[in-house]
């Protein structure tokens, strides 16, 4: 992850066990700064760099917390995109931030920014040809975006904390498992699509995220301010899935299922969670999601605000992705 931009002090990152998180630790540690990764009570300490046990919950540990530690960064990444009921991605995502800022406000005033990560569903679908701008109304369509964007009501609330929120389309790279599961089908020959082929989204490589990440969170001109954060040209599921067979280099059977599988596959899911009370991935919440023509924004508000873009487009970021899952022995 060459030419980061640089950060100087403490950072105190949130969800550094999960994809993006711990590959902006990774990042941050390599620049050496001094990273405290926040996890919660009984979880293993982190495989690189310090951490703390804390509670989301418990303003006050987290205000001590914060007076202890007094971070010059708080990196929020930590959420949840699984849930049953709106109540669970309330506690994941809601009162993790509001508690934060809280003790951030209670406990250490001296923070240099606090970047928080939230999500293009807090918007909604967009319309084709049309790429999400901030200045959109936003009106999210599930729980996870309409948790995402209440978070955002908290953050945009606080006076005392100079913050940047951070709104990417959907992340892929090395470590991530969701897009995984398409390098994983297209590696053995299977490229699926669910009704999906001609529908658009915005994506991003993890290590471009983390690039817009650190630049946002160092250039004054974004305090106070939201981003979208996504490669310059949307793709349809077909482009995004021809790049990684180009990059598998294999010869694929293309299987088109009806959409009314995926709403038949969303209930089961349902169904299981009923049965033993584990969320799953797959949902009517997230089958209502995929049923939208697009998912799309641009970052050109980021790059004239801090300069950043882009550095690895589809083709450069999916060759990427598929090296590390090969090097890793996912696939």
């Amino acid at each position: 992850m060459a030419d980061m931009p640089k950060i100087e002090g403490k950072a105190l990152l949130t969800g550094a066990s999960g994809f993006i998180g711990g590959r902006l630790r990774d990042a941050l540690l390599a620049q050496g700064v001094d990273v405290v990764a926040i996890r919660r009570r009984g979880s293993p300490a982190a495989r690189t760099g310090r951490s703390v046990e804390a509670e989301y919950g418990d303003v006050e540990g987290l205000t001590r917390l914060m007076a202890d530690e007094k971070p010059d960064f708080v990196l929020h990444v930590a959420g949840a995109t699984k849930g049953v009921t709106y109540d669970d991605f309330r506690q994941a995502n809601v009162m993790p931030t509001r508690n934060l800022l809280t003790a951030l406000e209670r406990g250490h005033g001296g923070l240099t920014r606090f970047v928080h990560v939230s999500s293009l569903t807090s918007y909604g679908p967009s319309a084709i040809g049309t790429p999400h701008v901030e200045s959109n109304a936003r009106r999210p369509i599930e729980f996870y975006g309409q948790s995402k964007l209440e978070a955002e009501h908290a953050v945009e609330a606080s006076r005392d904390v100079p913050w940047t929120i951070l709104r990417p389309g959907g992340v892929y790279g090395p470590g991530d498992v969701d897009y995984f599961e398409l390098f994983k089908e297209i590696s053995r020959g299977r490229n699926v699509f669910f009704g999906n082929r001609k529908r658009w989204f915005s994506a991003i490589h993890v290590d471009d995220f983390v690039r817009a990440t650190l630049s946002a969170a160092t250039h004054p001109a974004a305090v106070g301010r939201g981003f979208f954060v996504c490669d310059d040209t949307p793709l349809t599921w077909e482009q995004f899935q021809t790049a990684i067979v180009r990059a598998a280099d294999r010869n694929v059977f293309e299987l088109d299922l009806p959409e009314a599988l995926v709403h038949l596959a969303a209930f089961g899911g349902e169904l299981a969670t009923r049965v033993d009370g584990k969320p799953r991935l797959f949902n009517r919440q997230k089958a209502k999601m995929g049923a939208q023509d697009a998912w799309t924004s641009t970052s050109a508000a980021l790059r004239t605000a801090t300069g950043w873009r882009s550095t690895l487009d589809v083709e450069a970021g999916v060759r990427d992705a598929l090296s590390w899952y090969r090097r890793e022995k996912w696939v």
